[in-house]
Formats: structure tokens, C-alpha cells, sequence
């Protein structure tokens, strides 16, 4: 890859250059190199590509929903054939594996899937007679111009958790990817182009807090979507509501695996330790807390140290590698700032992942996979969302102790139980407070016919991404009653 190239912005069908002089570098986290430049694209910028998809519009709606999904049948088969390079692409300048970049373009293509499916998924519904010689139906129509501002876990899958479903609704789109990873999306833009999709249909702005905020008051944006931390889905969740928008927001997770003694613990070992350490730690579904429950803690733990002081850690791309880097030398300074704080608060790193150096990749923001074990209940880091390969384990006596440690667990992405108890599975699924359960799964990720849901603090908003619930969120409902007078 030309390194130190300057990324341009998507607008109107063509790769424009931004107004701005000011530009970041984008990093491979394993090697420290130079990848491109990425521009800290202005109001202006944004205020353009806002105003191609607004001119795009009235066309683009009054597109048979049969026709606009033709665009997506043929940047499916353009996914599939070029997988392998967006993998490879995705892995450098994100550090996930190539087995876990396969992986995520793998569930990006299920979304486009999905979304081929509009002319059924949106059709509304009708009732003759609802009064004498009245007939009531209910119609779904796109909402405008729609925008999505992504973040640098999932640079491939999480646009297209989006983008898809919003163009076959018939809207138009604008996309801010993380300026952390912003080449991977260039990437499938690239393939969309090739698509033949109307010029303003969808585009891209790079940018930062600034093009953020250009979204998130432009009048003419009518729908905002939004991946990321906590604080930050609040921002955009009040900001953009205080604009009148329609607003979906996923935040953080400190997503819990409670381990019940009578589990196969040698198979709930393998399961928790490739979701807690698998994408180093940076997804919004990884575990970071293990549950121990009585006689499950001796035995669980000696199983995850040992399976996660076997993980190959280094460059995505070479063979054999388990586990990739963090995303940047800031991330890896916090995480290990949060493993401190751990131990200062009572837990033993009984596998301490600080200070990784892997030969040949020295100037690599790599932590190696952490155990913290029996971390008090009471230490903030139970309420931390660390996002990196650190496990924390916590003891608890019974189920009801179990429970009450998710209770006051301030997000709700995900959780999970590992047992062979119908009734102990059951009660859990009735009474955990999280959006996305798991039954013996490490990584409760719906497939895309399903919502991604969230509840507490890693969510705010109504409808989620994914399926019908993107469906809804893309499209406003009418009404129509209707009545024809008798002909003479």
C-alpha cells in the first residue's frame, strides 16, 4: 500500500479532495508504519456531500424498491470476490487477524443479503371496512438523507449494519468511518462505485469531532446512527435529538459470563477466552468479566490462564497469529492504566499481558491476554469498559449472587451463562438485564435478520440496527383512510 497517501471524500459518484489543510496519519497498530493520510474534513465538506444525497433524493425514492436493490445484488457478489483484499486491508490498519477480518466481511456481506430482501421487509398493511365503505392501510416511505458515523472495531460490518438497509428503503447516505481505520470502507466505496449507483445515492466524509457535529445539526440529515463509546452515544443521541432527528446510538459493554459449576468448563474456557481475546479485546461483545459460581472458580481459572497464556500474539497477517494488537499506543497506555488499577484494588494479575514486546514488531501497540482474578466486587473496574484482552474474574456463591453482580452492571450489551441447566438457563435469560444473551455462546452476535440489540447504557434510542428493526428506523409509517363516494 502507497504509504502516506491523502484520502479524499465520496460525493456525488467521485472521490473529491477535502477543503481542509489538516490531515492524520493512519497507523498500522502492529507495525507502526505509515499507512495514509486521512483529511479532518470541515462543515463545508460535509455541508457538500449533505447536499449531493438531498439532490439524490427525490429520484432515488421513486425507485421501485425491485430496482434499488439490484445495486445491492451486484455489490454482494462484489464483497464476495474481493473479500480477501478488504480482509487483508482491514486487518492492516485495524490488527485483528486475517481470520477475524474474514469473519467481519463475512457478516457485512449477510447484511447487503438481508437487505436484498426490502420489497417484502417493507411492505406495510391494510384493513377494508374499518367503517362503512372505509378502507385504512398503512404505507412505509424513506425518510430523506440518513448518516451513520462509525467506529474503528468493525470498519467493514458496522457501516454495512447501515448503509444497506437505508438505500433500500430509498433513502440517501452519507458515511463517516473512524479516521482511525478509514481505508477498508474506501475500499468497499470503491466496489460500490462499480455498482453504477446514481451519483448523490451514497457518500463519504472523513473527518472527526467537527464533521461529527456538521451531521448532527445539518436540517437536511432527518436520521442519525452512531457505534461507539458511551459518552460519546450520549453526545450524539442528545445533540442529534435536540435537531429533531431520528436517533439509534450502541455504546460501551462490560458483558458478563456467568459459569455455573455443573458447565463443561474445559468448553467454557475455550468459548470465554476466544471472546474476551479475540479481536484483542475490542468488541462490543467480548467478555470482560467471568462469573465464577462455588466449585467453578479453581477449575475455570487454571483452564483460561492456561488456554490464554498459549495465544500467539503478534501481526495479524503472519500465520499462526491468535491475537493482533490494540488500535493505537493510546489505547494500549489506558488498558494497562486499567490493569493497574485492578491490582491496586485487591485482584492478582495471575497472567499479566503488560509490557508485550513482539520481536520484530517493536514500535506494535500489542497487550497480551490478561487475567485479573478475583476482583472485588466494589472495584470501579467492574463498571469500566476496558476494551482490550483483559479478563476479570469474580467469585459469587450462587446464581442469585451471580445475578446480582449483572444487576449493578451500569451497561447492557450482552451477557451469558454457561450450563447445563435448562432451569438455571431459562432464569437467566428471563432476568439479565443485557439486549443480546447467550446460552453456552462466548459472542452473542445476532445474525443480521435479527436486531443488534442493547439495553442501559449501551443503547439510547428505540430501534436498532440489523433486520426489521433497520427497516423501521429508515422509514416513516403513514396512514392513509380513504373513502369513494358511489359513482351515480
Amino acid at each position: 500500500m502507497e504509504s502516506r497517501r491523502q484520502l479524499a471524500n465520496y460525493v456525488q459518484g467521485q472521490w473529491q479532495p477535502s477543503r481542509v489543510a489538516e490531515y492524520l496519519e493512519v497507523s498500522n497498530p502492529a507495525t507502526g508504519e505509515t499507512l495514509a493520510r486521512v483529511p479532518l474534513s470541515n462543515e463545508a465538506d460535509v455541508a457538500q456531500a449533505v447536499a449531493a444525497a438531498a439532490a439524490a433524493f427525490p429520484a432515488w425514492r421513486r425507485t421501485p424498491p425491485e430496482e434499488r436493490i439490484q445495486y445491492l445484488f451486484k455489490l454482494k457478489q462484489l464483497l464476495e470476490s474481493h473479500q480477501e483484499e478488504i480482509a487483508r486491508v482491514l486487518t492492516m490498519e485495524n490488527g485483528k487477524t486475517l481470520a477475524e477480518a474474514r469473519g467481519e466481511v463475512r457478516r457485512a456481506i449477510e447484511n447487503v443479503e438481508v437487505a436484498c430482501g426490502i420489497p417484502t421487509l417493507m411492505q406495510g398493511s391494510n384493513l377494508e371496512d374499518v367503517a362503512k365503505g372505509i378502507d385504512t392501510f398503512v404505507i412505509r416511505q424513506p425518510l430523506g438523507v440518513v448518516a451513520a458515523i462509525a467506529p474503528f472495531n468493525f470498519p467493514a460490518m458496522i457501516p454495512l449494519w447501515f448503509l444497506p438497509y437505508a438505500i433500500a428503503c430509498g433513502n440517501t447516505f452519507v458515511a463517516k468511518p473512524s479516521e482511525k481505520v478509514p481505508l477498508t470502507l474506501e475500499m468497499i466505496f470503491n466496489l460500490i462505485a462499480q455498482t453504477q449507483l446514481p451519483p448523490g445515492v451514497v457518500n463519504l466524509v472523513h473527518g472527526t469531532k467537527q464533521a461529527v457535529d456538521a451531521l448532527l445539526d445539518h436540517p437536511a440529515v432527518r436520521a442519525i446512527s452512531f457505534v461507539g463509546s458511551s459518552a460519546v452515544a450520549k453526545y450524539i443521541y442528545a445533540r442529534a435529538a435536540a435537531n429533531g432527528k431520528r436517533v439509534q446510538c450502541q455504546g460501551g459493554a462490560k458483558n458478563p459470563a456467568v459459569i455455573l459449576p455443573d458447565a463443561d468448563l474445559e468448553t467454557a474456557a475455550r468459548v470465554v477466552g476466544e471472546s474476551a481475546f479475540g479481536c484483542a479485546g475490542q468488541r462490543c461483545l467480548a467478555v470482560s468479566s467471568a462469573v465464577l459460581v462455588g466449585k467453578a472458580q479453581q477449575e475455570f481459572r487454571e483452564a483460561i490462564c492456561d488456554l490464554a497464556a498459549s495465544m500467539r500474539v503478534g501481526y495479524g497477517l503472519d500465520e499462526g497469529v491468535q491475537m493482533g494488537p490494540v488500535i493505537s499506543p493510546q489505547s494500549k497506555d489506558r488498558i494497562e492504566s486499567l490493569i493497574a488499577r485492578g491490582v491496586k484494588d485487591g485482584a492478582a494479575a495471575v497472567l499479566d499481558g503488560r509490557g508485550a514486546k513482539i520481536p520484530g514488531y517493536e514500535r506494535g501497540s500489542f497487550v497480551k491476554p490478561t487475567v485479573l482474578d478475583r476482583l472485588p466486587a466494589e472495584s470501579e473496574l467492574n463498571l469500566t469498559e476496558i476494551f482490550g484482552p483483559v479478563l476479570s474474574l469474580i467469585p459469587a456463591g450462587s446464581v442469585e449472587d451471580a445475578l446480582a453482580v449483572l444487576a449493578r452492571n451500569p451497561y447492557g450489551n450482552a451477557a451469558s451463562i454457561f450450563t447445563r441447566s435448562g432451569e438455571a438457563a431459562r432464569r437467566f435469560r428471563y432476568e439479565t438485564p443485557a439486549g443480546n444473551i447467550g446460552i453456552n455462546i462466548g459472542v452473542a452476535a445476532p445474525m443480521a435478520f435479527f436486531p443488534f440489540s442493547g439495553w442501559k447504557d449501551s443503547f439510547f434510542g428505540v430501534l436498532h440496527g440489523q433486520g426489521r428493526d433497520a427497516v423501521e428506523f429508515y422509514t416513516d409509517k403513514k396512514v392513509v383512510i380513504e373513502r369513494w363516494p358511489a359513482g351515480d
